[in-house]
């Protein structure tokens, strides 16, 4: 075997993962971007090149642009929510504390159950009538709050934000908890014997040394919300109305309508908003955690 061929070898063990990657993301990606650009739908005999006409469309929807919103609006918010519940979690957790493996089993649970079965139960939960939050409210004397939650416009995209929230934090804690159990205990005794309360010690010490539990929360957060989808659907289906349409209920509906080209612009839409959103805040946070 010569010099180059032993240079080469190792980039071989390399082909079989490139060859699935451009199989199963490169192949689909082009092929999207391609049919993006058509006027594809299920009332045409041949497809024919339109340019940029599905994108001029997209942007002129109303539909699509309310879809957006929510979509921003639901990724923030859940994104900042389980994680101050997560990290505060984290916290507390990381404590001596008594069934302390029990709860951190409790919390994350819910993650590890299937979203279209905990979309069916706060369907049941959400019930006006006969549900669980709203019976609660009134056994406490508190009738006046007892809304349709899921259907009244104020109170249907918050509803599924909050089901998020409670879903996903106990996932967000398991990552925080990874990164103060790698703090080593030195640090604390050393504060400690400094004089130091629990805000200093979490500020100058913990909150600076999770710094890369941080960036994985945050970036996996924002990403996996702006994609939400199953949620939504068993929840609300969108409505009522469109208030609580996010971009891939507006993506099934295109397909749903036959509409091809605009559904798979839309898509495209979306993974630029990923890239555009989630790229910047990654490279932050990693700079951060340079800094520090």
């Amino acid at each position: 075997m010569t010099n180059i061929q032993r240079q080469n070898y190792p980039y071989w063990f390399l082909f079989p993962a490139f060859a699935v990657f451009g199989l199963l993301f490169l192949l689909p990606t082009g092929t999207g971007l391609y049919y993006s650009l058509t006027d594809w739908n299920i009332n045409t005999t041949a497809i024919h090149f339109v340019g940029l006409k599905n994108f001029r469309d997209l942007f002129a929807d109303k539909k699509l642009t309310a879809a957006l919103a929510h979509t921003l609006v639901y990724a923030f918010s859940v994104t900042i929510l389980r994680n101050a519940i997560g990290l505060g979690l984290a916290l507390m957790l990381n404590t001596k504390m008594r069934l302390r493996g029990f709860f951190r089993t409790v919390f994350f649970l819910p993650y590890v159950i299937s979203p279209i079965i905990i979309g069916y139960l706060f369907t049941a939960i959400y019930h006006p009538a006969h549900g669980l939050l709203n019976e609660g409210l009134k056994l406490v004397g508190l009738r006046f709050m007892a809304v349709d939650w899921l259907n009244d416009p104020k109170f249907a995209l918050l509803s599924t934000i909050l089901v998020d929230v409670w879903r996903t934090s106990g996932f967000t804690m398991v990552i925080y908890l990874a990164g103060l159990q790698l703090i080593p205990t030195e640090l604390f005794e050393s504060a400690a014997l400094d004089g130091a309360r629990y805000p200093q010690t979490f500020r100058y010490i913990m909150f600076p040394l999770i710094a890369p539990s941080l960036t994985v929360n945050l970036t996996l957060s924002l990403i996996g919300t702006m994609k939400v989808f199953v949620m939504i659907l068993v929840l609300t289906n969108g409505g009522p109305g469109y208030t609580t349409e996010v971009i891939n209920t507006y993506v099934m509906t295109a397909f749903s309508l036959g509409l091809y080209g605009q559904g798979t612009a839309a898509n495209l839409l979306l993974t630029a908003l990923i890239i555009l959103i989630g790229a910047p805040v990654l490279v932050l946070l990693r700079k951060r955690e340079v800094a520090l």
